[in-house]
């Protein structure tokens, strides 16, 4: 996932989950507030003592796995808490002899905190084939490659997967190390998918201008899956303003904000009311991720005579989204149900006429 500097989507290690310690400094804090804090301190230290046990242990049986030469691993890194980088994760950045990443700068200060010291190439957007060539010679060479992106998964809405191509093309190994993903964490705080129906899509970062943006939102979330998309605090009104002209208002949609950091907040609620929520104070901060649910099964018998008579009517001289929007109006059937009936009529449509010309 792409992180905007200008926002605190960065990884931070003091903007983490973190145990809250009490202050203990001023005359209302009183003993009840310095016991809290002798606690917290204490369960801090319990934690601390059990992982220092088990963590060598581990490191152990991690260290002695199989690491091959001649070999690019694609490393997920943290989306926000640094205590998200896995041991095999830390294993790999250590051992390997080069670590290629999209803004060395924002990689640099989580290796510190781990204690990385591999040296560091860059491997962005504007350079991705040189690197790339450049890579294949380090593996061709028998080094071990690693490679990352700001946070999450590198190729997976961000640079990188011209690389693995190049190297696999080339006839090296690319070992995937996995980690943590916003797209994943979003789902999981937000329950809309389940274990009978767990289909989702993931679009990535919605079209910057406004009727690109509706013609896209109009395509993806005409799919009977939850759309997961991306979006910066620069464009988040707007986006969900579109999501409630093109899908209506009473389309659920999950907003996750600063996901894994403190400050973290994910709701689910209908369209019409998300421009609401982000009013609060500091809402429009951080990055985000975009849940948008479903629409309801167009079937048959969810759309009457009349109301599939006059969406045909307007189909004929307005677009399939104008004119489930019209429909709508008209007969007060949800517009997503229209719009996916709609859909299917323009398909058998197509389908006859391919027929016909046959």
């Amino acid at each position: 996932m792409h992180i905007d500097p200008s926002s605190s989507g960065a990884v931070d290690p003091d903007d983490a989950y973190a145990v809250s310690l009490p202050a203990s400094d001023t005359a209302d804090a009183g003993d009840a507030a310095a016991s809290d804090q002798t606690a917290a301190r204490a369960a801090i230290a319990d934690i601390a003592a059990a992982a220092s046990g088990v963590w060598p242990r581990l490191a152990e049986r991690v260290a002695t796995q199989h690491w091959p030469a001649s070999t690019l691993y694609v490393v997920a890194t943290p989306i926000g808490n640094l205590g998200d980088l896995s041991l095999r994760a830390q294993m790999t950045l250590q051992r390997c002899d080069v670590i290629a990443a999209e803004d060395t700068r924002s990689t640099r200060p989580m290796l510190d905190a781990w204690g990385i010291r591999t040296p560091l190439i860059a491997a962005h957007r504007h350079n991705e084939a040189q690197a790339a060539q450049a890579i294949v010679g380090r593996l061709a060479a028998g080094e071990r490659v690693a490679l990352v992106s700001d946070a999450g998964a590198p190729g997976v809405s961000d640079p990188g997967a011209r690389v693995i191509r190049v190297v696999r093309e080339a006839g090296f190994t690319v070992v995937p190390i996995p980690g943590a993903s916003a797209v994943i964490t979003a789902l999981m705080g937000s329950g809309v998918t389940t274990d009978e129906n767990p289909a989702f899509v993931f679009a990535g970062f919605a079209p910057s201008k406004r009727v690109a943006r509706q013609r896209w939102l109009a395509q993806w979330t005409a799919v009977p899956a939850p759309v997961v998309i991306y979006e910066s605090p620069h464009r988040l009104r707007e986006t969900l303003r579109d999501v409630a002209d093109t899908c209506g208002p009473e389309r659920g949609i999950t907003i996750a904000r600063e996901l894994s950091k403190r400050f973290e907040e994910i709701v689910t609620l209908p369209a019409s009311e998300a421009l609401t929520w982000i009013d609060a104070p500091h809402r429009e901060q951080g990055e985000f991720v975009l849940i948008i649910s479903a629409p309801p099964a167009a079937t048959e018998e969810g759309i009457d005579g009349r109301a599939g008579e006059i969406l045909q009517w307007l189909m004929e001289v307005a677009s399939v989204r104008d004119a489930a929007r019209l429909a709508s109006r008209i007969t007060g059937v949800p517009r997503d149900a229209l719009y996916a009936h709609a859909l299917s009529l323009r398909k058998a449509q197509e389908s006859d006429e391919e027929e016909e010309e046959d």
